[in-house]
């Protein structure tokens, strides 16, 4: 049995969590957790059945050798300091922290750790992969949240924008600019925008655009990419939880990347 532990046990990672207890993914099981609050965490974990433990971050990997992240992108330094220094497989949902942590790839290759990211809430990016062994010439990706999942944002604020007194009856583009400048000005939302990134030609040659759109029911990415081997034009429409700041579509993207870390036969990626 492969074993995984979760930092964080909010929307996402109680997901995540009752799925693998139910035995959702054969060869992988929980075994530990943390979280910013544990006292909550504990109450939590308390629901499953096996309840898996509930210790403080720098105990995590002494007790899984596969950790996915569900925290916050302000949090993952720290998540990846300790566990891939630890030699961990760790999965990332929250991918925009990256950018707070320029050095985690060169931190996995000395440890023997290794950096996954699990993003289902972006298309294509196995097709983008193919692209980049030949010359891509753009990546653009083009946004539209609801105008209340931006309401708070220091970004969106700083345009002098009220969504929540005022809210928009069409569409409002909000931002311009590269994935770098998308990732920092919208941590929680652009963990897309740096998995795309990634896959594709940089930070800073993806372009981004980000609107407002009060006819969306939840977030939708259309990717469109101009590559010497291929075309590309896909589009996500994603639903959202129970949160509204966090997609549907992020707990199954981390069981089915723990899946295919154990199953024999994977397509794609």
């Amino acid at each position: 049995m492969m074993r995984v532990g979760l930092a964080g046990l909010g929307t996402a990672g109680q997901e995540v969590a009752r799925r693998l207890v139910a035995g959702a993914v054969p060869g992988v099981r929980l075994t530990v957790v943390t979280a910013r609050n544990l006292d909550k965490a504990r109450a939590n974990a308390a629901r499953l059945d096996p309840a898996p433990l509930v210790v403080p971050l720098r105990e995590l990997p002494a007790h899984a050798e596969v950790i996915a992240e569900c925290a916050t992108a302000e949090a993952l330094p720290e998540i990846l300091r300790v566990c891939l220094g630890a030699g961990r497989t760790v999965l990332v949902v929250s991918a925009a922290g990256l950018l707070g942590m320029p050095d985690a790839e060169d931190l996995a290759r000395r440890a023997g750790g290794r950096l996954r990211i699990a993003n289902g809430a972006l298309p294509g990016l196995d097709a983008l992969r193919c692209a980049r062994e030949g010359a891509i010439r753009s990546v653009r990706l083009t946004s539209r949240l609801r105008p209340d999942s931006l309401a708070h944002e220091d970004h969106v604020l700083g345009l002098g924008l009220d969504f929540v007194g005022r809210p928009p009856s069409t569409p409002v583009r909000v931002f311009q600019g590269s994935a770098r400048q998308a990732a920092a000005a919208f941590p929680r939302h652009f963990n897309v925008a740096v998995a795309l990134s990634i896959a594709g030609i940089g930070f800073d040659r993806t372009e981004v655009e980000v609107f407002a759109d009060p006819e969306v029911a939840g977030a939708v990415h259309q990717v469109d990419v101009d590559a010497e081997d291929i075309g590309l034009t896909m589009i996500s429409r994603n639903r959202p939880s129970a949160n509204p700041r966090t997609s549907r579509i992020v707990a199954p993207s981390i069981v089915a990347a723990l899946r295919a870390m154990v199953a024999p036969l994977v397509a794609g990626g």
